[in-house]
């Protein structure tokens, strides 16, 4: 909870700061890396750095907390704070590396705002920090001590590659040691750990798209411009050993007998693909809805899973949008529109940013709560941003 003291502090100076958050952020990273490069080793993104979704990435989330302690005394945002504590704990993010990030973080802030901050300031925006920092890291032990074992890389085999579509290829792995493995959830994602032709360690997250469970298969696709799955596609054969970490992610099936809509686009099948596959599995009687948008059939990552699972399932539907249409298919882009959404549905949504906005748009308008609608952001969450 947000002092007394420092409230009216942040509300006065937030319109101030956020104007300018966006501006600190980079001259932040340039700080950390400076003083510790080793970070850029496993840790963050080089891409994300380059692209500047990162710093968009973490402006937003400081943004959305402070206004939302300004607007809701007495509560936290929990559903930003899980998906970035479920996001830090699938990277082995750890408690002193919060200090560090403050020390950087606030020296870029002093140096931004030298003119107009006040010690009172910058007492109020350690608070803000300190309140969302130590709620992250109450989250992320309690990541840490739920799962199997207390490690955070563990070596798993590739068992196989297979190919999935029009440049995406899933890669079956197997457990390369004795350590414990946890339960993955149908949704759930897992970091992969790859060493690039620099030798540097660059580490991404990737959904789940088969058997969950104590099984591990991720589907990704190629992005020539990109520094990790190029490697993963084209360098990493059958046999070698990949460092992953244990499965984490928020949006995951919730228990019920309700309806269940499952939309994405492009890749962002991946975790609707392991959720309707949970349900297939467990010969689900649930109302079951899928939705995917693509731009060629043959660019369909999961095409065969998805529609066997579908067949399966007595209570599925399937419906597909392609901007290359065939036959049995709907012309053009995604529209929730010309859908008939079952009543109580819950929808679960991964794709493209402007996808899934346009998509949670149309929902709520017709008639989905807001609590009922779960997304899935591959890479930084600049949705908070935008």
């Amino acid at each position: 909870m947000l002092s007394d003291k420092s409230r009216p502090v942040i509300e006065a100076t937030l319109p101030l700061v956020g104007s300018r958050i966006g501006a600190i952020t980079p001259k932040f990273y340039q700080r950390l890396f400076a003083e510790h490069p080793e970070l850029l080793d496993g840790v963050f993104s080089r891409s994300n750095q380059r692209s500047g979704n990162q710093q968009q990435a973490l402006a937003g989330s400081i943004a959305a907390f402070a206004t939302h302690l300004v607007n809701n005394p007495g509560t936290l945002p929990e559903t930003v704070l899980s998906r970035i504590a479920h996001r830090h704990a699938s990277l082995g993010i750890t408690e002193p590396q919060y200090q560090v990030v403050y020390e950087h973080l606030f020296a870029a802030i002093a140096d931004d705002l030298a003119e107009v901050i006040t010690p009172e300031i910058a007492e109020a925006w350690t608070e803000v920090y300190w309140l969302m920092a130590d709620a992250l890291i109450k989250l992320e032990k309690a990541l840490y001590a739920g799962q199997a074992n207390d490690k955070m890389w563990m070596p798993w085999r590739v068992a196989a590659k297979t190919p999935a579509g029009a440049g995406s290829m899933t890669f079956t792995l197997e457990p390369a040691d004795a350590t414990p493995v946890t339960p993955a959830l149908p949704g759930q994602y897992i970091s992969v750990k790859v060493v690039l032709p620099d030798g540097l360690r660059q580490v991404r997250q990737y959904s789940l798209s088969g058997e969950t469970g104590t099984s591990r298969s991720f589907t990704t696709k190629i992005d020539d411009g990109g520094e990790v799955s190029p490697v993963l596609h084209r360098s990493v054969q059958v046999g070698d050993i990949l460092e992953i970490s244990n499965p984490y992610g928020e949006i995951t099936l919730k228990d019920g007998d309700g309806p269940v809509v499952l939309a994405s686009a492009g890749i962002g099948c991946t975790p609707t693909a392991s959720i309707l596959r949970s349900l297939a599995e467990a010969g689900s009687d649930r109302q079951v809805l899928v939705l995917h948008a693509e731009s060629t059939l043959d660019n369909w990552a999961l095409r065969s899973q998805m529609t066997d699972d579908v067949e399966r399932l007595d209570g599925a539907e399937l419906q597909l949008w392609l901007e290359q249409p065939e036959a049995g298919a709907k012309p053009g882009f995604m529209s929730l529109r010309e859908v008939d959404l079952p009543a109580d549905a819950s929808l679960y949504l991964c794709g493209p940013l402007p996808f899934m906005k346009n998509i949670r748009n149309e929902a709520i308008s017709a008639g989905i709560p807001a609590t009922r609608i779960h997304y899935e952001v591959f890479g930084p969450d600049i949705w908070l941003a935008s």
